[in-house]
């Protein structure tokens, strides 16, 4: 028993019994974390090949704006924190890399294939995190409420997306895009990031059950048919009442002007029969 402690007493027991402490401690959060993460297919939880893959793919694509580490420049942000979902929207829908400097950036057809698209998403994310790309159950569709849906997107998405998804203008060029092209997971990433002018809701705003409800609500407008015929754009009432007042008002216009000259054609036969 004092042989046990004696050495107790001595520093390197102490210093040692502390280095173990923080192996152990290292092991447990390295084991949480590995089991939290996504696939490595979900840009997340991804190999050293992956981010090897993306970085250089970032080097030739995008480094030009956001700069070799992606720190950002004065033409585009930082990527710092910008996480894997980001990447995937902005990436996955053809928005970057960008062609041109404009107010908005439009979608187009992706320049990189799925693959490649997550290994630069991966390498984004190893740099400061930031939110992950959703799995497929988290974008899926299948028993969400479509009716609480239509509630939260009238509430905070169809002031510019329209209450069909079918986009409007905005100020300074800019324009909130329709969402007929947009996918499960699209729609999902957006709502997370907040791509462009629209705001960020995070989890806390709208939770996980939310945004599914949100996913199912659109998909399910922009797949109805058109019952009254025309869509015209579905964007709602006041487009057809517009199109319906002025269709009215030129019908009267035209009425009117036929009636005026058909009468004054009478009137004109009548001077030249008395004559």
């Amino acid at each position: 028993m004092r042989w046990i402690t004696a050495r107790r007493r001595r520093p390197f027991f102490g210093y040692a019994a502390v280095l173990l402490a923080l192996v152990a401690v290292g092991m447990l959060y390295a084991a949480v974390t590995g089991l939290g993460g996504s696939t490595a297919s979900a840009g997340s939880g991804s190999s050293s090949a992956q981010i090897t893959e993306g970085k250089n793919l970032f080097a030739v694509s995008c480094a030009t704006c956001h700069g070799e580490y992606a720190q950002g420049s004065s033409v585009a942000p930082s990527l710092i924190g910008a996480g894997a979902a980001a990447v995937d929207f902005q990436v996955g829908t053809g928005r970057m890399p960008l062609k041109e400097t404009n107010a908005e950036a439009p979608r187009k057809t992706p320049v990189f294939n799925q693959q490649q698209i997550y290994a630069i998403a991966a390498y984004v994310a190893s740099l400061g995190g930031g939110p992950a790309i959703p799995s497929d159950q988290q974008v899926s569709a299948a028993g969400a409420d479509t009716a609480l849906g239509q509630s939260l997107f009238n509430a905070n998405c169809a002031q510019c997306h329209n209450y069909s998804g079918a986009g409007d203008a905005l100020t300074y060029g800019k324009y909130a895009p329709p969402l007929t092209q947009a996918t499960n997971r699209q729609i999902y990433e957006a709502m997370l990031t907040g791509p462009e002018a629209m705001p960020v809701f995070n989890d806390t705003t709208l939770t996980p059950v939310d945004k599914r409800d949100i996913i199912a609500y659109v998909t399910q407008t922009r797949a109805e048919a058109n019952p009254g015929g025309f869509s015209l754009g579905r964007v709602g009432p006041t487009t057809e009442g517009l199109v319906a007042w002025l269709g009215g008002i030129g019908a009267l216009v035209l009425a009117a002007m036929w009636i005026t000259a058909k009468r004054r054609e009478d009137h004109t036969g009548e001077i030249t029969g008395n004559r």
